[in-house]
């Protein structure tokens, strides 16, 4: 099985390269060697690999700056996941994308469900929300949110640096969501992609947080595996004490159920994964 991977250097395509199934030959390809905003390129590279999946794992992630370049954001999280599309289709490939809980607009009071109406408040999520249009019906679409992983720019090790860092944190406590561990995704990715299955999923890590709770529970878990060797007061703020160019939706739990019986059962909790991720990067120092 040949598989080509899109954003191969991000958190994402790192945990898809580390969780290949047994005999899958892997060509990575990341902003450095493939502009997937070129139409030419793209077409020869896929052509070049014969991919049997394609994964695309790259995304303007910047929230905050597509506000003054949407443009820029539309290039590479919409118009670059139509030329993947089609190039894999053209190739007899099954291509798999990855979206976002920014699509939403943050007002429901049950989890979203992938059929739910979207209604993106940003640059950001109307990007990517173009995105999945541009994928087509005949693509793996999943969404996902608050993605972490040992390596890489993540809250996670943002928290860590700053409670090291700082006599104090303060973090928004009124926006609710699901962590999501990069390893975890990418290992639910690969089953559905062997598959074959279409359409959109959503997928997290179980459980509801808020920033705040996220951010208490990684300096509990780093105070006790020595990555922190003191407790910092951490301090609950709203969304409006923190005011941001993007708007952010404030309610964005997503229902897992139907990835989940695809795949035999709902993620680990966010606790338990963060604790793994707290675990490798205590290992790897």
């Amino acid at each position: 099985m040949k598989v080509l991977i899109v954003g191969g250097k991000g958190q994402l395509g790192r945990g898809l390269q580390a969780s290949a199934p047994q005999g899958a030959d892997i060509v990575s390809h990341d902003i450095d060697t493939l502009d997937i905003t070129d139409k030419a390129a793209v077409d020869a590279m896929v052509r070049a690999v014969g991919p049997d999946i394609v994964f695309n794992a790259a995304a303007y992630t910047a929230v905050d700056k597509a506000e003054s370049e949407e443009d820029a954001a539309l290039a590479v999280n919409a118009t670059a996941v139509g030329l993947l599309a089609d190039a894999a289709r053209e190739n007899g490939a099954h291509f798999v994308h990855v979206s976002t809980d920014f699509v939403f607009d943050g007002t429901a009071s049950a989890p979203y469900r992938p059929d739910a109406v979207p209604n993106p408040l940003s640059a950001y999520g109307r990007t990517k929300l173009a995105g999945e249009r541009a994928a087509g019906d005949d693509a793996l679409i999943v969404r996902t949110a608050w993605v972490y992983a040992p390596t890489g720019g993540n809250f996670v090790r943002t928290m860590l640096r700053l409670m090291a860092q700082h006599p104090q944190v303060r973090v928004v406590a009124d926006q609710i969501g699901t962590p999501t561990y990069a390893p975890d995704l990418a290992k639910a990715l690969w089953a559905l992609a062997e598959q074959r299955v279409t359409g959109i999923f959503h997928y997290t890590d179980s459980g509801v947080a808020s920033w705040y709770d996220f951010a208490v529970a990684i300096q509990e878990e780093a105070v006790a595996a020595g990555l922190l060797e003191t407790a910092v007061p951490i301090i609950p703020i709203a969304t409006s004490d923190y005011p941001t160019p993007a708007v952010r939706p404030q309610f964005s739990v997503l229902d897992k159920s139907a990835i989940s019986e695809l795949l035999g059962g709902p993620a680990p909790h966010w606790r338990t994964n963060l604790r793994r991720m707290i675990a490798a990067i205590a290992q790897d120092g």
